[in-house]
């Protein structure tokens, strides 16, 4: 069991530009990443064989412009995350909890 973590930084300064960060953030969410930060997806993988067929899917998916960068975490080294979340008592307006993880993540 283990996660790929996708990062990406994309243009966006043009029409086109944002056109396919926009579709490239669509084939994540439709492939089953959940999207963890701004420009940071997260999916699960049942193995390393699964992990292999989503980064082929990721390579015929980002977009030509921008950066791309996808790491296959363990379980294990997931789990070591930490996680600093800010004071709500500062919060201007900003969500500060961590998003709840769909059922189907938990489930893994």
């Amino acid at each position: 069991m283990g996660w790929i973590l996708v990062i990406f930084d994309l243009p966006v300064t043009t029409d086109v530009q944002r056109r396919e960060a926009t579709k490239f953030r669509k084939f994540l969410l439709d492939d089953s990443y959940v999207m963890k930060q701004f420009s940071v997806y997260i999916r699960p993988c049942v193995s390393y064989e699964m992990m292999e067929k989503h980064a082929d899917r990721l390579r015929k998916s980002a977009p030509f412009e921008g950066h791309v960068t996808a790491f296959f975490l363990t379980d294990k080294q997931f789990e070591l995350a930490i996680n600093f979340v800010g004071d709500p008592s500062q919060d201007q307006g900003r969500r500060v909890t961590a998003p709840e993880m769909p059922p189907q993540i938990v489930f893994w």
